[in-house]
């Protein structure tokens, strides 16, 4: 399946190999990329430019809900293009006004903010949070506590409101005012939470951290302290929202509302996009000029993202992640039964995580992975993460199961 060449590789200088080769001697050296070079996509489906297929299961790490190749969100982009592709902030755009109408329907959300990323919508929600607080309330409240092993995003402030420090190194001094407690514990959130204390911010489920679930009642009880301390709560909802959990945004789940949210990867279906949803009230925070983003909001992104969220209705997406995630869980419990390497399944819809002992060599079994035709990401210390397209059926989960399980037993034998 994974190596069945579509077409012969092509010759000369532009094969896989080689363009891999010409692009490390010329990329800045923060990457590490596999040595593969995709040409086209389709579905869940991608090949190299020497015709290798691989079945997608990272999704661009959770961008790609529609997959790749989606022809809706090709001929929206396609005729939009034609149009209009960007005006700045200085002027409005039609599709930027009905994106931020959408997102104010689905969600708890009054006013929406576009940038270009999830650090950026991160970046907007730190920064509206602290001058909320500062000019609109008068309360000289700017500390942000956020969870150990959370992921917020690499500008200066997002690195430093992520509670894993391994992305703090080198780049001390970090931006004062933040504050890191353990994820899912109430008791120490609340200890946490001082007369400085300005928000508190939490992913619903964290990502980065592992695919990390909270108990039951942690969001609510996180609503709790924040109403009764007169602070606010910011839900990043980065690499959960868009219906990857099974509802649009994961804090539906459980029925309580943030006053901040930060959306970005599936919300452009592959066009960088970011946004901050907020509350009428904390919008105040923000005035003419305290913040802005030359490309947020542009007509090309706004417009993949009114398709994405079309096709997520049109097409039931929301209920086949919950039921084929359910499914996916499934096959990775029975791999805990039987394994004695796989601890853990974990997730919501179609973001789950298998946790692996220290014997088993999560790296390694991504690479066998890899090496029959399937991609997946690593998570946290010790989990490898399920995070396709949302448009995924039953045939690509079952495959990507079988291929993990081949995938662990030949990581196993090579073992000493």
């Amino acid at each position: 399946m994974s190596h069945t060449h579509a077409a012969p590789p092509p010759a000369g200088p532009d094969t896989n190999a080689a363009l891999a080769e010409r692009a490390l001697k010329v990329m800045t050296p923060n990457y590490r990329p596999a040595p593969l070079v995709f040409a086209r996509g389709e579905g869940p489906w991608l090949w190299t430019v020497d015709g290798d297929r691989y079945l997608d299961f990272a999704a661009g790490i959770a961008v790609c809900a529609l997959g790749h190749g989606h022809p809706d969100l090709a001929r929206a982009l396609a005729a939009q293009s034609r149009d209009l592709i960007h005006v700045s902030n200085l002027w409005m755009n039609q599709p930027g006004i009905e994106l931020h109408e959408r997102l104010v329907a689905l969600s708890f959300a009054d006013r929406v903010y576009f940038g270009n990323s999830g650090a950026e919508a991160n970046e907007a929600a730190l920064k509206i949070a602290r001058r909320y607080m500062r000019l609109v309330r008068g309360e000289d409240r700017f500390e942000i506590i956020s969870t150990t092993h959370s992921f917020h995003g690499r500008t200066w402030a997002a690195i430093s409101a992520t509670g894993q420090p391994k992305y703090h190194e080198g780049f001390a001094p970090l931006v004062p005012g933040f504050v890191h407690v353990p994820y899912g514990g109430l008791e120490a959130m609340a200890a946490a939470i001082g007369p400085q204390t300005c928000a508190i911010l939490v992913e619903p489920i964290q990502g980065e951290g592992g695919v990390i679930v909270p108990p039951a009642g942690y969001l609510q009880g996180l609503r709790s302290l924040c109403d009764a301390h007169g602070i606010l709560l910011i839900f990043d909802e980065v690499q959960t929202g868009v219906g990857r959990t099974g509802e649009w945004f994961a804090y539906q789940h459980e029925g309580v509302a943030p006053d901040i949210m930060t959306l970005a990867k599936g919300l452009g279906g592959g066009v960088p996009i970011g946004a901050m949803c907020v509350t009428e009230a904390v919008s105040q925070g923000f005035a003419p000029g305290a913040h802005a983003s030359t490309f947020g909001g542009n007509a090309l992104a706004s417009r993949a993202g009114l398709t994405v969220l079309d096709v997520i209705e049109r097409d039931g997406l929301r209920a086949r992640a919950q039921a084929l995630g359910e499914r996916l869980r499934a096959g990775l419990q029975a791999l805990v039964d039987t394994h004695e390497g796989c601890l853990e399944a974990r997730g919501r819809g179609l973001l789950c995580g298998l946790q692996v002992s220290d014997a088993v060599d999560r790296a390694a079994v991504v690479a066998a992975a890899r090496d029959r035709g399937l991609l997946l990401t690593l998570a946290g210390a010790d989990v490898i993460r399920f995070a396709p397209p949302l448009i995924i059926g039953e045939a690509h989960v079952d495959l990507a199961l079988d291929i993990l399980r081949d995938s662990l037993a030949a990581v196993a034998k090579e073992v000493p």
